[in-house]
């Protein structure tokens, strides 16, 4: 066995303390939101609250659940999520699958091309030509299927299928009688958990978090998604409805829209926060795996 020297020690000692840093950092930001969100208006306002709560309070967020926008929000997000990332994963699964066979003729090429894809693109303007042309301009549509596949991830799984699963394994399949649907379906997604789990976090992560095509091609807010509801309240304070304000708004009002604020980040973090540690054993084997050689 190796004997750590006095060196090693120090060197383990320091790397130890910069990523015990790196975590307060990261993680300081959400206790102070969670905090700030269930604590006293006056103490969050007045500076007192900078890390535990301080006289619990949770009337923002009994506002927040009775907001009409938000649910609905809520829902639509919850719907394009799922669907999306499902329509994510089989796309770039029926990429990369034929991507990863070496018998694909030109596969090189169409590598390429989708490669091109990534530095280059239409811009705004005729991007929203397209989609309306395509009738999905106020559709609930226009979240799932713009952006189908991303080439990074279409890479990754390809990357993954190549090295990882062996192609002796996928002959056996074919001289067993197996088509391309089979080994794809029977051999291949099998013993492709790892990559799986780590396509549904990257997809998943950004349906969720997506704001952009609705806030260009949705008009409709029963279709909004959270995120787009999420920044009306945090950069229009647009917050009449949680408040029920007439014309004047009272300073207790006032204190509360801090607390709204607060709310309605940790509500729309909280999914995201629970699905990591659901597919995290999974997630560094795919990434790391899927990542090496091109």
């Amino acid at each position: 066995m190796y004997k750590q020297t006095k060196s090693d020690t120090l060197l383990d000692f320091a790397i130890y303390i910069a990523l015990s840093f790196v975590l307060l950092i990261t993680l300081y930001p959400l206790i102070f939101i969670l905090s700030a969100s269930i604590s006293n208006p006056v103490d969050v306002l007045q500076g007192k609250v900078w890390l535990w709560p301080k006289g619990l309070n949770f009337e923002a967020y009994t506002r927040v659940f009775q907001n009409k926008d938000i649910i609905v929000g809520f829902r639509n997000t919850i719907i394009f999520t799922v669907l999306g990332t499902a329509f994510n994963l089989l796309m770039t699964t029926l990429g990369a699958y034929p991507l990863s066979r070496k018998d694909l003729f030109g596969r090189n090429k169409i590598l390429l091309f989708f490669t091109l894809t990534m530095f280059f693109s239409g811009g705004l303007i005729p991007t929203y030509l397209v989609i309306k042309q395509l009738g999905l301009f106020n559709s609930p549509l226009v979240m799932i299927i713009p952006g189908a596949v991303t080439v990074w991830n279409l890479i990754i799984m390809k990357t993954y299928f190549q090295t990882s699963i062996p192609y002796e394994l996928q002959e056996a399949a074919f001289i067993d009688g197996c088509s391309n649907t089979k080994v794809l379906t029977k051999v291949i997604l099998p013993l492709s958990l790892p990559i799986v789990a780590v396509m549904v976090l990257f997809y998943g992560v950004g349906h969720w978090n997506a704001f952009f095509n609705a806030l260009i091609y949705l008009n409709d807010r029963s279709m909004f998604p959270l995120q787009l509801i999420l920044r009306e309240i945090l950069i229009q304070n647009q917050m009449q409805d949680m408040l029920n304000s007439g014309v004047e708004i009272s300073e207790k009002q006032l204190m509360m829209v801090e607390s709204i604020k607060y709310s309605v980040i940790v509500v729309s973090s909280i999914p995201v926060l629970l699905l990591y540690p659901l597919l995290q054993r999974y997630f560094v084997k795919g990434v790391m795996i899927g990542a090496i050689k091109g």
